[in-house]
Protein backbone atom coordinates (compact mmCIF):
# COMPACT_ATOMS: atom_id res chain seq x y z
CA UNK A 1 0.00 0.00 0.00
CA UNK A 2 2.85 2.42 0.92
CA UNK A 3 4.89 1.65 -2.22
CA UNK A 4 1.68 2.66 -4.46
CA UNK A 5 0.80 5.97 -2.25
CA UNK A 6 5.02 6.62 -3.26
CA UNK A 7 4.58 5.53 -6.66
CA UNK A 8 1.55 7.85 -7.19
CA UNK A 9 3.33 10.99 -5.48
CA UNK A 10 6.32 10.43 -7.51
CA UNK A 11 4.31 10.15 -10.49
CA UNK A 12 2.13 13.34 -9.94
CA UNK A 13 5.31 15.87 -8.20
CA UNK A 14 7.43 15.82 -11.29
CA UNK A 15 4.78 16.73 -13.79
CA UNK A 16 2.81 19.41 -11.33
CA UNK A 17 6.66 20.85 -11.12
CA UNK A 18 6.83 21.16 -15.01
CA UNK A 19 3.83 22.54 -15.71
CA UNK A 20 3.79 25.05 -13.12
CA UNK A 21 6.55 26.64 -13.94
CA UNK A 22 5.83 26.52 -17.53
CA UNK A 23 2.14 28.05 -16.75
CA UNK A 24 4.49 31.10 -14.95
CA UNK A 25 6.36 31.65 -17.09
CA UNK A 26 3.82 31.65 -19.76
CA UNK A 27 2.04 33.89 -17.67
CA UNK A 28 4.83 36.57 -16.92
CA UNK A 29 5.69 36.27 -20.89
CA UNK A 30 2.05 37.49 -21.21
CA UNK A 31 3.05 40.52 -17.97
CA UNK A 32 5.69 41.71 -19.52
CA UNK A 33 3.83 42.01 -23.25
CA UNK A 34 1.36 43.88 -21.55
CA UNK A 35 3.76 46.75 -19.84
CA UNK A 36 6.31 46.19 -22.53
CA UNK A 37 5.74 49.95 -23.64
CA UNK A 38 5.78 50.91 -19.88
CA UNK A 39 9.30 49.18 -19.29
CA UNK A 40 11.10 49.57 -22.29
CA UNK A 41 13.83 53.03 -23.10
CA UNK A 42 13.23 54.38 -19.03
CA UNK A 43 16.56 53.62 -17.82
CA UNK A 44 15.41 51.13 -15.04
CA UNK A 45 18.10 49.00 -13.33
CA UNK A 46 18.09 44.96 -13.41
CA UNK A 47 16.80 44.43 -10.11
CA UNK A 48 13.95 46.88 -10.37
CA UNK A 49 12.39 44.79 -13.48
CA UNK A 50 13.82 41.70 -11.13
CA UNK A 51 11.58 42.80 -8.23
CA UNK A 52 8.58 43.58 -10.61
CA UNK A 53 8.54 39.88 -12.00
CA UNK A 54 8.82 38.73 -8.36
CA UNK A 55 5.98 40.15 -7.34
CA UNK A 56 4.53 39.45 -10.34
CA UNK A 57 5.10 36.24 -9.55
CA UNK A 58 3.40 35.67 -6.19
CA UNK A 59 0.20 37.75 -7.79
CA UNK A 60 -0.33 34.98 -10.43
CA UNK A 61 -0.17 32.18 -8.40
CA UNK A 62 -4.23 32.33 -8.87
CA UNK A 63 -4.17 31.59 -11.85
CA UNK A 64 -0.77 29.21 -12.42
CA UNK A 65 -1.54 26.90 -9.48
CA UNK A 66 -5.65 25.34 -10.26
CA UNK A 67 -4.29 25.19 -14.06
CA UNK A 68 -0.81 23.40 -13.20
CA UNK A 69 -2.78 21.32 -10.83
CA UNK A 70 -5.65 20.38 -13.39
CA UNK A 71 -2.82 19.41 -16.16
CA UNK A 72 -0.53 17.88 -14.01
CA UNK A 73 -3.38 15.55 -12.38
CA UNK A 74 -4.42 14.99 -15.80
CA UNK A 75 -0.82 13.86 -16.51
CA UNK A 76 -0.34 11.67 -13.92
CA UNK A 77 -3.18 9.39 -14.22
CA UNK A 78 -2.74 9.55 -17.90
CA UNK A 79 0.10 7.77 -18.05
CA UNK A 80 -0.56 5.56 -15.31
CA UNK A 81 -3.41 4.27 -17.30
CA UNK A 82 -1.27 4.09 -20.65
CA UNK A 83 1.58 2.20 -18.71
CA UNK A 84 -1.67 -0.45 -17.53
CA UNK A 85 -0.07 0.49 -14.15
CA UNK A 86 -3.80 1.53 -12.80
CA UNK A 87 -5.62 -1.78 -14.01
CA UNK A 88 -2.07 -3.39 -11.53
CA UNK A 89 -2.88 -1.38 -8.73
CA UNK A 90 -6.82 -2.09 -9.32
CA UNK A 91 -5.64 -6.01 -9.73
CA UNK A 92 -4.11 -5.71 -6.70
CA UNK A 93 -7.52 -5.62 -4.29
CA UNK A 94 -6.75 -1.25 -4.06
CA UNK A 95 -9.30 1.02 -5.38
CA UNK A 96 -8.73 4.26 -7.25
CA UNK A 97 -10.35 5.92 -4.37
CA UNK A 98 -7.74 4.67 -1.45
CA UNK A 99 -4.88 4.81 -4.32
CA UNK A 100 -5.66 8.38 -4.82
CA UNK A 101 -5.91 9.38 -1.15
CA UNK A 102 -1.89 10.50 -0.51
CA UNK A 103 -2.61 12.50 -3.02
CA UNK A 104 -6.20 14.30 -1.51
CA UNK A 105 -3.78 15.21 1.42
CA UNK A 106 -0.94 17.10 -0.84
CA UNK A 107 -3.83 18.51 -2.56
CA UNK A 108 -5.44 19.91 0.50
CA UNK A 109 -2.18 20.90 1.77
CA UNK A 110 -1.95 23.12 -1.22
CA UNK A 111 -5.51 24.50 -1.11
CA UNK A 112 -4.73 25.55 2.64
CA UNK A 113 -1.37 26.98 2.19
CA UNK A 114 -2.52 28.94 -0.80
CA UNK A 115 -5.81 30.15 1.47
CA UNK A 116 -3.01 31.10 3.88
CA UNK A 117 -0.86 32.61 1.23
CA UNK A 118 -4.04 34.61 -0.17
CA UNK A 119 -4.98 36.16 2.90
CA UNK A 120 -1.26 37.12 4.55
CA UNK A 121 1.43 37.41 1.66
CA UNK A 122 -0.74 38.17 -1.01
CA UNK A 123 -2.04 41.64 -0.06
CA UNK A 124 1.40 42.80 1.21
CA UNK A 125 2.38 41.31 -2.70
CA UNK A 126 -0.72 43.55 -4.43
CA UNK A 127 0.78 46.39 -2.31
CA UNK A 128 4.19 46.78 -3.33
CA UNK A 129 3.54 45.45 -6.71
CA UNK A 130 0.81 48.37 -7.19
CA UNK A 131 3.05 50.93 -6.24
CA UNK A 132 6.01 49.94 -7.62
CA UNK A 133 3.73 49.43 -11.06
CA UNK A 134 2.57 53.03 -10.61
CA UNK A 135 6.20 54.26 -10.44
CA UNK A 136 6.87 52.25 -13.31
CA UNK A 137 4.17 53.52 -15.68
CA UNK A 138 4.36 56.74 -14.52
CA UNK A 139 8.78 56.81 -14.86
CA UNK A 140 9.55 59.47 -18.23
CA UNK A 141 11.31 57.83 -20.92
CA UNK A 142 15.10 58.13 -21.11
CA UNK A 143 16.36 60.99 -22.28
CA UNK A 144 16.79 60.47 -25.51
CA UNK A 145 18.20 62.97 -28.82
CA UNK A 146 17.04 62.03 -32.73
CA UNK A 147 18.92 63.54 -35.28
CA UNK A 148 16.69 66.70 -36.55
CA UNK A 149 14.19 66.44 -34.08
CA UNK A 150 13.47 68.80 -31.27
CA UNK A 151 13.51 67.28 -28.02
CA UNK A 152 11.79 68.84 -25.00
CA UNK A 153 11.63 65.93 -21.96
CA UNK A 154 13.80 68.10 -19.94
CA UNK A 155 11.65 70.88 -18.24
CA UNK A 156 12.72 74.15 -19.73
CA UNK A 157 14.31 73.65 -23.00
CA UNK A 158 14.33 72.34 -26.57
CA UNK A 159 17.26 70.73 -27.73
CA UNK A 160 18.21 69.55 -31.17
CA UNK A 161 21.56 68.07 -33.00
CA UNK A 162 21.77 67.57 -36.61
CA UNK A 163 23.56 64.62 -36.09
CA UNK A 164 25.46 62.40 -33.45
CA UNK A 165 28.23 60.02 -33.25
CA UNK A 166 27.25 55.91 -33.47
CA UNK A 167 26.94 55.50 -29.25
CA UNK A 168 25.25 59.04 -29.02
CA UNK A 169 27.95 60.72 -26.75
CA UNK A 170 29.11 63.38 -29.29
CA UNK A 171 26.09 65.91 -30.86
CA UNK A 172 26.74 67.96 -33.88
CA UNK A 173 24.95 71.53 -34.99
CA UNK A 174 23.23 71.91 -31.39
CA UNK A 175 20.21 74.27 -31.48
CA UNK A 176 19.48 74.98 -27.58
CA UNK A 177 16.12 77.26 -26.31
CA UNK A 178 16.13 77.82 -23.04
CA UNK A 179 12.69 78.84 -21.90
CA UNK A 180 13.43 80.39 -18.74
CA UNK A 181 12.62 83.84 -19.51
CA UNK A 182 9.24 82.86 -20.76
CA UNK A 183 10.00 83.65 -24.56
CA UNK A 184 11.41 80.73 -26.08
CA UNK A 185 13.18 83.10 -28.39
CA UNK A 186 14.87 85.19 -26.29
CA UNK A 187 17.45 82.94 -24.97
CA UNK A 188 19.03 80.60 -27.91
CA UNK A 189 22.65 78.71 -28.11
CA UNK A 190 24.35 77.41 -31.34
CA UNK A 191 27.34 75.20 -31.02
CA UNK A 192 29.31 72.79 -33.58
CA UNK A 193 29.75 70.10 -31.26
CA UNK A 194 28.74 68.82 -27.80
CA UNK A 195 29.76 65.90 -25.47
CA UNK A 196 27.17 64.23 -23.25
CA UNK A 197 28.19 62.78 -19.92
CA UNK A 198 26.77 62.60 -16.58
CA UNK A 199 27.44 63.70 -13.33
CA UNK A 200 28.92 61.94 -10.38
CA UNK A 201 25.78 61.42 -8.63
CA UNK A 202 23.52 61.16 -11.90
CA UNK A 203 21.46 63.99 -11.01
CA UNK A 204 22.55 66.29 -13.98
CA UNK A 205 23.04 66.03 -17.73
CA UNK A 206 26.79 67.54 -18.84
CA UNK A 207 27.35 69.38 -22.10
CA UNK A 208 30.56 70.69 -23.08
CA UNK A 209 30.25 72.98 -26.03
CA UNK A 210 32.83 73.99 -28.29
CA UNK A 211 32.54 76.75 -30.73
CA UNK A 212 29.41 78.22 -30.71
CA UNK A 213 27.22 81.60 -29.70
CA UNK A 214 25.05 82.54 -27.55
CA UNK A 215 22.13 85.00 -27.97
CA UNK A 216 20.13 86.76 -24.93
CA UNK A 217 17.71 89.23 -25.48
CA UNK A 218 16.86 91.12 -22.03
CA UNK A 219 13.58 92.73 -21.24
CA UNK A 220 13.18 95.18 -18.83
CA UNK A 221 10.97 93.67 -15.70
CA UNK A 222 7.41 94.64 -15.06
CA UNK A 223 7.45 95.85 -18.51
CA UNK A 224 4.04 95.32 -20.46
CA UNK A 225 4.52 96.39 -23.98
CA UNK A 226 7.16 95.38 -26.44
CA UNK A 227 10.50 98.01 -25.62
CA UNK A 228 12.95 98.98 -29.04
CA UNK A 229 15.55 99.71 -26.75
CA UNK A 230 15.69 96.47 -25.06
CA UNK A 231 19.72 95.07 -24.84
CA UNK A 232 20.84 92.50 -27.33
CA UNK A 233 23.71 90.82 -26.25
CA UNK A 234 25.73 87.89 -28.34
CA UNK A 235 28.47 85.64 -26.72
CA UNK A 236 30.90 83.79 -28.70
CA UNK A 237 32.88 80.91 -26.96
CA UNK A 238 35.40 78.09 -27.79
CA UNK A 239 34.15 75.64 -25.11
CA UNK A 240 31.41 76.31 -22.46
CA UNK A 241 29.66 73.63 -20.29
CA UNK A 242 25.69 73.48 -20.39
CA UNK A 243 24.01 71.76 -17.10
CA UNK A 244 20.96 70.45 -16.97
CA UNK A 245 18.70 68.96 -14.08
CA UNK A 246 17.57 65.14 -14.66
CA UNK A 247 15.84 64.70 -11.45
CA UNK A 248 12.84 64.17 -13.40
CA UNK A 249 14.05 61.21 -15.10
CA UNK A 250 15.05 59.09 -11.68
CA UNK A 251 12.49 56.73 -10.51
CA UNK A 252 11.11 58.24 -7.25
CA UNK A 253 9.36 55.89 -5.08
CA UNK A 254 5.34 56.63 -3.81
CA UNK A 255 4.70 56.07 -0.12
CA UNK A 256 2.74 52.69 0.06
CA UNK A 257 0.42 54.29 2.90
CA UNK A 258 -1.59 55.90 -0.47
CA UNK A 259 -2.54 52.04 -1.48
CA UNK A 260 -3.64 50.22 1.70
CA UNK A 261 -6.80 51.15 1.72
CA UNK A 262 -7.61 49.44 -1.57
CA UNK A 263 -9.46 46.27 -1.43
CA UNK A 264 -6.57 43.87 -3.20
CA UNK A 265 -4.09 45.22 -0.21
CA UNK A 266 -6.52 43.90 2.63
CA UNK A 267 -6.58 40.27 4.55
CA UNK A 268 -9.59 38.79 6.05
CA UNK A 269 -10.27 40.50 9.08
CA UNK A 270 -9.47 44.25 7.22
CA UNK A 271 -12.28 43.48 4.49
CA UNK A 272 -14.38 43.13 7.56
CA UNK A 273 -13.27 46.13 9.26
CA UNK A 274 -13.23 48.47 5.88
CA UNK A 275 -16.93 46.66 4.99
CA UNK A 276 -18.27 47.60 7.90
CA UNK A 277 -17.25 50.48 8.02
CA UNK A 278 -18.19 51.61 4.49
CA UNK A 279 -21.85 49.98 5.43
CA UNK A 280 -22.13 52.63 8.06
CA UNK A 281 -21.00 55.48 5.63
CA UNK A 282 -23.90 53.83 3.14
CA UNK A 283 -26.40 53.45 5.76
CA UNK A 284 -25.04 57.54 6.93
CA UNK A 285 -25.65 58.84 3.38
CA UNK A 286 -29.59 57.16 2.72
CA UNK A 287 -30.61 58.75 6.05
CA UNK A 288 -29.26 61.88 4.57
CA UNK A 289 -30.95 61.36 1.46
CA UNK A 290 -34.03 60.31 3.76
CA UNK A 291 -33.84 63.13 6.20
CA UNK A 292 -33.60 65.76 2.86
CA UNK A 293 -36.22 64.41 0.67
CA UNK A 294 -38.82 63.92 4.05
CA UNK A 295 -40.48 67.21 3.69
CA UNK A 296 -41.20 67.00 0.61
CA UNK A 297 -42.82 63.68 1.14
CA UNK A 298 -44.91 64.60 3.67
CA UNK A 299 -45.96 67.86 2.13
CA UNK A 300 -47.63 65.42 -0.70
CA UNK A 301 -48.94 63.02 2.48
CA UNK A 302 -50.60 65.83 4.03
CA UNK A 303 -51.98 67.44 1.64
CA UNK A 304 -53.09 65.05 -1.27
CA UNK A 305 -53.53 61.62 0.39
CA UNK A 306 -54.05 60.02 3.95
CA UNK A 307 -52.42 57.44 5.67
CA UNK A 308 -53.25 53.86 5.18
CA UNK A 309 -54.87 53.42 8.67
CA UNK A 310 -56.37 56.83 8.85
CA UNK A 311 -58.75 56.30 5.71
CA UNK A 312 -62.58 57.05 6.23
CA UNK A 313 -65.52 57.44 4.20
CA UNK A 314 -65.11 61.46 4.78
CA UNK A 315 -61.44 60.80 3.67
CA UNK A 316 -62.04 58.35 0.73
CA UNK A 317 -65.13 61.41 -0.45
CA UNK A 318 -62.89 64.33 -0.43
CA UNK A 319 -59.68 62.01 -2.39
CA UNK A 320 -62.64 61.68 -4.78
CA UNK A 321 -63.66 64.91 -5.33
CA UNK A 322 -60.65 67.28 -4.75
CA UNK A 323 -60.20 68.00 -8.34
CA UNK A 324 -64.18 68.79 -8.36
CA UNK A 325 -62.67 71.87 -5.93
CA UNK A 326 -60.38 73.11 -7.65
CA UNK A 327 -60.78 76.01 -10.43
CA UNK A 328 -58.39 76.44 -13.44
CA UNK A 329 -56.07 78.76 -11.80
CA UNK A 330 -55.89 76.65 -8.74
CA UNK A 331 -55.29 73.22 -10.80
CA UNK A 332 -52.39 74.83 -12.63
CA UNK A 333 -51.18 76.27 -9.35
CA UNK A 334 -51.19 72.97 -7.70
CA UNK A 335 -49.55 71.15 -10.78
CA UNK A 336 -46.93 73.65 -11.13
CA UNK A 337 -46.14 73.42 -7.26
CA UNK A 338 -46.31 69.42 -7.91
CA UNK A 339 -43.39 69.84 -10.80
CA UNK A 340 -41.81 72.06 -8.76
CA UNK A 341 -41.35 69.52 -5.48
CA UNK A 342 -40.75 66.56 -7.42
CA UNK A 343 -37.61 68.24 -9.42
CA UNK A 344 -36.23 69.30 -6.36
CA UNK A 345 -36.58 65.91 -5.10
CA UNK A 346 -35.23 64.48 -8.40
CA UNK A 347 -32.36 67.02 -7.82
CA UNK A 348 -31.72 66.19 -3.92
CA UNK A 349 -31.31 62.16 -5.67
CA UNK A 350 -29.28 63.59 -8.39
CA UNK A 351 -26.80 64.54 -5.59
CA UNK A 352 -26.24 62.38 -3.70
CA UNK A 353 -26.16 59.57 -6.36
CA UNK A 354 -22.46 59.41 -7.16
CA UNK A 355 -21.92 59.78 -3.54
CA UNK A 356 -23.81 56.55 -3.27
CA UNK A 357 -22.73 54.70 -5.85
CA UNK A 358 -19.32 55.38 -5.11
CA UNK A 359 -19.52 53.79 -1.81
CA UNK A 360 -21.82 50.92 -2.96
CA UNK A 361 -19.03 49.85 -5.44
CA UNK A 362 -16.33 50.21 -2.50
CA UNK A 363 -18.90 47.87 -0.82
CA UNK A 364 -19.02 44.95 -3.92
CA UNK A 365 -15.42 45.01 -4.36
CA UNK A 366 -14.91 44.16 -0.97
CA UNK A 367 -17.07 41.70 -0.72
CA UNK A 368 -15.41 39.88 -3.86
CA UNK A 369 -12.52 40.04 -2.52
CA UNK A 370 -13.62 38.34 0.70
CA UNK A 371 -14.78 35.38 -1.53
CA UNK A 372 -11.86 35.30 -3.13
CA UNK A 373 -9.59 34.73 -0.31
CA UNK A 374 -11.34 31.04 -0.60
CA UNK A 375 -12.36 31.08 -4.01
CA UNK A 376 -8.24 30.26 -4.77
CA UNK A 377 -7.85 27.08 -2.39
CA UNK A 378 -11.00 25.62 -3.35
CA UNK A 379 -10.28 25.73 -6.91
CA UNK A 380 -7.65 23.55 -6.65
CA UNK A 381 -9.01 20.48 -4.99
CA UNK A 382 -12.21 21.37 -7.56
CA UNK A 383 -9.49 21.24 -10.27
CA UNK A 384 -7.86 18.08 -9.52
CA UNK A 385 -11.10 16.17 -8.81
CA UNK A 386 -11.50 17.18 -12.24
CA UNK A 387 -8.18 16.22 -13.65
CA UNK A 388 -7.60 12.94 -11.55
CA UNK A 389 -10.16 11.09 -12.79
CA UNK A 390 -10.20 12.54 -16.36
CA UNK A 391 -6.68 11.50 -16.63
CA UNK A 392 -7.64 7.22 -15.80
CA UNK A 393 -10.48 7.50 -18.08
CA UNK A 394 -8.59 9.15 -21.28
CA UNK A 395 -5.25 6.63 -19.95
CA UNK A 396 -3.26 8.86 -22.28
CA UNK A 397 0.04 10.03 -21.36
CA UNK A 398 2.22 12.86 -22.33
CA UNK A 399 1.47 16.93 -23.32
CA UNK A 400 -0.91 15.79 -26.32
CA UNK A 401 -4.52 14.83 -24.97
CA UNK A 402 -4.16 15.81 -21.76
CA UNK A 403 -3.33 19.57 -22.44
CA UNK A 404 -5.84 19.62 -24.64
CA UNK A 405 -8.73 18.60 -21.91
CA UNK A 406 -6.93 20.74 -19.75
CA UNK A 407 -7.08 23.67 -21.54
CA UNK A 408 -10.64 23.20 -22.22
CA UNK A 409 -12.12 22.61 -18.76
CA UNK A 410 -9.39 25.31 -17.27
CA UNK A 411 -11.20 27.86 -19.77
CA UNK A 412 -14.59 26.47 -18.61
CA UNK A 413 -13.90 27.11 -15.18
CA UNK A 414 -11.90 30.79 -16.22
CA UNK A 415 -14.96 31.84 -18.46
CA UNK A 416 -17.66 31.44 -15.86
CA UNK A 417 -15.94 32.51 -13.39
CA UNK A 418 -14.99 35.89 -15.36
CA UNK A 419 -18.68 36.55 -16.88
CA UNK A 420 -19.94 35.92 -13.08
CA UNK A 421 -17.49 38.04 -11.43
CA UNK A 422 -17.87 41.14 -13.81
CA UNK A 423 -22.11 40.41 -12.84
CA UNK A 424 -21.50 40.46 -9.15
CA UNK A 425 -18.98 43.63 -10.05
CA UNK A 426 -21.78 45.21 -11.60
CA UNK A 427 -24.47 44.62 -9.15
CA UNK A 428 -26.52 42.45 -11.19
CA UNK A 429 -25.67 38.94 -9.16
CA UNK A 430 -24.94 39.16 -5.47
CA UNK A 431 -21.37 38.29 -3.95
CA UNK A 432 -21.35 35.23 -3.15
CA UNK A 433 -23.11 33.46 -6.18
CA UNK A 434 -20.44 35.59 -8.49
CA UNK A 435 -17.20 34.44 -6.91
CA UNK A 436 -18.56 30.74 -6.45
CA UNK A 437 -20.58 30.32 -9.62
CA UNK A 438 -18.17 28.31 -11.65
CA UNK A 439 -17.40 26.05 -8.57
CA UNK A 440 -21.08 25.66 -7.95
CA UNK A 441 -21.28 24.66 -11.99
CA UNK A 442 -18.11 22.25 -12.34
CA UNK A 443 -18.42 20.60 -8.82
CA UNK A 444 -21.27 18.09 -10.54
CA UNK A 445 -18.90 17.51 -13.46
CA UNK A 446 -15.88 16.23 -10.81
CA UNK A 447 -18.62 13.81 -8.73
CA UNK A 448 -19.52 12.93 -12.69
CA UNK A 449 -16.25 12.16 -13.69
CA UNK A 450 -15.03 10.67 -10.46
CA UNK A 451 -17.86 8.10 -10.11
CA UNK A 452 -17.27 7.14 -13.93
CA UNK A 453 -13.58 6.49 -13.10
CA UNK A 454 -13.90 4.15 -10.41
CA UNK A 455 -16.97 2.44 -11.82
CA UNK A 456 -14.21 1.91 -14.96
CA UNK A 457 -16.27 3.65 -17.44
CA UNK A 458 -15.10 4.16 -20.99
CA UNK A 459 -16.64 7.82 -21.06
CA UNK A 460 -14.76 8.35 -24.40
CA UNK A 461 -14.84 5.28 -26.09
CA UNK A 462 -16.49 6.18 -29.42
CA UNK A 463 -17.20 2.39 -30.13
CA UNK A 464 -19.67 2.20 -26.90
CA UNK A 465 -21.23 5.90 -27.88
CA UNK A 466 -22.27 4.24 -31.53
CA UNK A 467 -23.51 0.75 -30.19
CA UNK A 468 -25.77 3.00 -28.28
CA UNK A 469 -26.74 5.29 -30.93
CA UNK A 470 -27.24 1.76 -33.24
CA UNK A 471 -29.51 0.67 -30.92
CA UNK A 472 -31.61 3.77 -30.20
CA UNK A 473 -32.12 3.80 -33.76
CA UNK A 474 -33.37 0.43 -34.06
CA UNK A 475 -36.18 0.82 -31.33
CA UNK A 476 -37.07 3.85 -32.75
CA UNK A 477 -37.39 1.98 -36.20
CA UNK A 478 -39.35 -0.51 -34.35
CA UNK A 479 -41.70 2.02 -32.45
CA UNK A 480 -42.70 3.50 -36.04
CA UNK A 481 -43.51 0.38 -37.39
CA UNK A 482 -46.12 -0.19 -34.86
CA UNK A 483 -47.54 2.82 -35.38
CA UNK A 484 -47.51 2.61 -39.11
Amino acid sequence: MKKVHLLILKAFIRPFLVTFCIVMFVLLMLFLFKYIDDLIGKGFEWYVILELLGYQTAVQLSMALPLSMLLSSIMTFGNLGESYELVAIKASGISLRKAMTPLFILVGLFSAGSFLFSDYILPVVNLKMGSLLWDVRNQKAEFLIKPGIFNSTIPGYSIRARNKNKDGTILYDLMIYDHGGGNPGNNVLLSKEGYIHNSADNRYMILQLRDGVRYEESTVKGAKRYDPRRQFVRFYFEESEQKFNMETFQMKRTDENLFKSLHQMLNLQQLKLYTDSNQRTIDSVSNVTFEETKYYYHYFSRHYQTEEGDKTASDVKVAINIDSLLNGQSKRTSVNNALSQTQQILDILHNNREEFKAYSDKDIRYRLEFHRKFTLAVSCLLLFGIGAPLGAIIRKGGLGLPVVMAIFFFLIYHIIATVAEKAARDGSLEALPGMWMAIFILTPVAIFLTYKSTTDSSLFDIEQYRLKLESFWEWMKKKLKIKS
